[in-house]
């Protein structure tokens, strides 16, 4: 499926299996969809250096630079803000993140995950980027954070591959971040989550794919590539009552709004 206007992958790990293999054919895939722009996810600072590098071979790829929940114990700078900082200092490195909360598969103690999760907030907050969220079975401790890191100094934010209840969502809007759906979404049983896009502001909306997971509807239980990017764009656009090519550029727009540093590139 191709989109009639470009839009923007704004999560997708292509350093991960079944994706760095194929590269070049992801990113061709992906520019015949009209996906003009990706953003490649770092999740270990021991590894940004890979990420970094696939955004320097291709043009129209961008990432981020953090530490994953997952991550919190292994990662030995999970919690170092001058590291952090270093990583993300590169020209093509658009965001902080994917830092966050993950109390479904607590990989790493729930303390050690708050604590890098702040330290990311900072980093983002001295070098006035965007933090990208993960937030899995952890909707109060998340609402708690932002709202207690917000009322010290203000910060950006997404919170990515959204599956939470309404209440984090608003709570998150309320402080002017902006939530991005990936391809659960179109999935047939999403109807609490097909509700909560219906009643957020449109324009603090993104999408995503979180390649190669989570493939869409009809990709479903393949792997995930920014291709089917427009897949959930288009059950988005039904979501919200307004067309395709409306909500492609809506979403290209707020993307670019968010990582401002996309536009600075020449």
């Amino acid at each position: 499926m191709h989109s009639p206007v470009p839009i923007i992958d704004s999560h997708a790990h292509l350093d991960y299996p079944k994706l760095i293999d194929q590269l070049d054919d992801v990113i061709s895939r992906a520019s015949d969809a009209n996906v003009k722009k990706i953003i490649s996810i770092g999740v270990k600072l021991s590894k940004s250096s890979d990420v970094q590098a696939i955004a320097e071979k291709y043009e129209n790829v961008f990432f981020s630079a953090g530490i994953h929940p997952h991550e919190a114990s292994s990662e030995l700078d999970a919690c170092n803000l001058n590291a952090i900082i270093e990583a993300a200092t590169h020209p093509k490195c658009v965001a902080i993140g994917e830092a966050g909360l993950d109390y479904f598969y607590q990989y790493a103690p729930r303390q050690k995950q708050q604590d890098s999760f702040r330290v990311q907030i900072e980093a983002a907050r001295k070098l006035n980027l965007p933090i990208i969220i993960h937030s899995r079975d952890a909707d109060e401790d998340m609402a708690n954070i932002i709202e207690e890191e917000f009322k010290k100094a203000p910060f950006k934010g997404v919170l990515h591959c959204f599956s939470s209840g309404k209440e984090l969502a608003l709570k998150a809007i309320n402080i002017g971040f902006f939530i991005s759906f990936s391809g659960i979404l179109t999935f047939p049983k999403s109807i609490e989550l097909q509700e909560i896009a219906s009643i957020l502001p449109v324009d603090k909306l993104l999408i995503e794919t979180d390649a190669p997971f989570l493939a869409p509807v009809p990709f479903r239980g393949k792997t995930n590539e920014p291709a089917y990017t427009v897949h959930t764009l288009q059950k988005l656009s039904e979501c919200c009552g307004v067309s395709s090519e409306e909500m492609a550029q809506i979403t290209y727009d707020n993307t670019l709004k968010l990582f401002s540093k996309i536009g600075e590139w020449k």
